[in-house]
């Protein structure tokens, strides 16, 4: 039903389909690696059979992003993205260059409109208020993303030779560097909180690294919290799903898709809806260690969780959250976020938003640890370790200043000074123990003893 063939360095799925004329054509898609031709001639043929197979055959942009969403958007973003790019697709693109035809469009066309966004005024969203008045070059960063992964898919449909936003110039954006809080403020923050809600999810976000969507999506299925567990340092919380406000309209076109639960509707007249769906990668997917302090707090919240379930009946709907409304439903981000933000106007604390716990959370441990990436990524959940090394070299850094301090304490102070006798042994023995607490240094001494056998 469809074949792969190796032709010019790519990989090319050839298939046969009747067009609209009822005559038999053949088609050519080109792939990169053999890995995703094999994933489309999977893909058509599966949808031969469906008969749901659709040819791409579009001239215009417009065209070209409607097959762009239909065969790729559709089963490949999750929830959330989709709702975002058919916003970016709908308000920026397809006003300005829909009508363009696909084989006009070139590198010098692209950057002009990049430039042309920047003075594109911004569409104000169906909720709350714009940042900015015109397009962000944050926001052009996010279409050039969008409309590269939808040419690259133009390229293996063979609609075009090569991708025009391959080499294109994009205006360079800004990223503030996001506070954190240190240990201490965190600690006084957690002090001063008297909402309990607001402190289980702040000891989450920061003993476990968690989202805030995870730790809202949390069930007591995936908690291990028990006596025996707490005793042995075992207790932890298993992270497979997360809590999301999605709209309507979309979980409608993609048919559901990842969601684990939607949970019912308190009215009518919203266009979204709250839903358990999985993580959008396998890397999100993990088992977290509980420190004690926070394995306890989870046993004293089930067992008022346990009481006010006794107390309200069936008045309570019990859908196993770990944090749940008085009545059993899920908490709004927004809640915990509002929340949030009071505490830290009443208490005078520095202004972060939540989820500058979870940095602060990574940081703490890559700074205990010595700089373990692979250890703090499997609690954190990134999808690589680069992502990791790139938001967090800064303490990887500080880490490499401090080895520069050991080596001038344990090989060059004092070298040019006359000797004042033997240093005491307890002097000896606390500097050692300091370089065996780097993993690099330790390395280095024991490198540096091998040569000296």
């Amino acid at each position: 039903m469809a074949s792969i063939h190796k032709r010019n360095g790519k990989y090319a799925v050839m298939y046969n389909y009747v067009d609209e004329n009822g005559k038999r054509r053949q088609k050519w898609e080109s792939f990169k690696t053999q890995a995703e031709a094999m994933k489309r001639k999977k893909e058509v043929e599966y949808k031969k059979v469906a008969g749901t197979l659709t040819i791409p055959k579009c001239t215009t942009m417009s065209e070209l992003l409607n097959e762009y969403v239909a065969m790729y958007g559709k089963t490949t973003w999750a929830m959330s993205t989709y709702t975002a790019n058919l916003g970016l697709i709908e308000n920026y693109i397809k006003p300005l260059i829909g009508k363009l035809k696909v084989q006009e469009i070139n590198t010098r066309v692209m950057e002009r409109y990049y430039q042309q966004l920047l003075k594109t005024e911004t569409v104000t969203p169906a909720t709350g208020k714009h940042r900015s008045k015109y397009v962000t070059p944050q926001t052009i960063r996010s279409i050039h993303k969008l409309l590269h992964s939808c040419f690259e898919q133009a390229v293996k449909w063979e609609l075009i030779e090569k991708n025009p936003t391959e080499y294109a110039s994009r205006p360079k954006a800004d990223y503030n560097k996001r506070d954190i809080w240190t240990v201490e403020t965190l600690f006084h923050a957690l002090e001063v909180c008297e909402d309990e809600t607001l402190k289980l999810a702040m000891n989450l976000a920061f003993s476990c690294s968690m989202r805030l969507g995870e730790i809202l999506g949390l069930t007591w299925d995936c908690v291990d919290i028990a006596e025996e567990s707490i005793a042995a340092g075992t207790a932890s919380v298993h992270i497979n799903k997360e809590l999301q406000r999605v709209n309507r309209e979309t979980l409608k076109l993609l048919g559901k898709k990842d969601v684990i639960f939607i949970f019912p509707s308190q009215s009518s007249l919203t266009t979204t809806q709250q839903v358990l769906k999985s993580p959008k990668t396998e890397s999100s997917i993990r088992k977290v260690f509980l420190p004690r302090t926070v394995a306890e707090m989870l046993t004293e919240t089930r067992r008022k969780q346990l009481e006010v379930i006794d107390a309200l009946g069936d008045e309570y709907k019990d859908f196993n959250l770990v944090i749940a409304g008085p009545l059993g439903m899920p908490v709004e981000a927004r809640r915990i976020n509002g929340a949030f933000d009071k505490l830290i106007k009443k208490n005078n604390l520095p202004k972060v938003v939540f989820h500058s716990l979870r940095h602060s959370s990574i940081t703490y441990k890559l700074k205990l640890n010595g700089g373990d990436i692979k250890a703090v990524q499997g609690d954190s959940g990134h999808a690589q370790s680069k992502m990791v090394t790139d938001l967090y070299s800064h303490i990887l850094d500080d880490d490499r200043r401090q080895n520069a301090q050991l080596f001038e304490e344990a090989f060059y102070s004092g070298r040019n000074q006359q000797p004042q006798g033997p240093a005491p042994d307890a002097a000896d023995a606390a500097l050692l123990m300091k370089l065996l607490q780097n993993p690099e240094m330790a390395a280095l001494i024991k490198t540096l003893a091998k040569t000296l056998q």
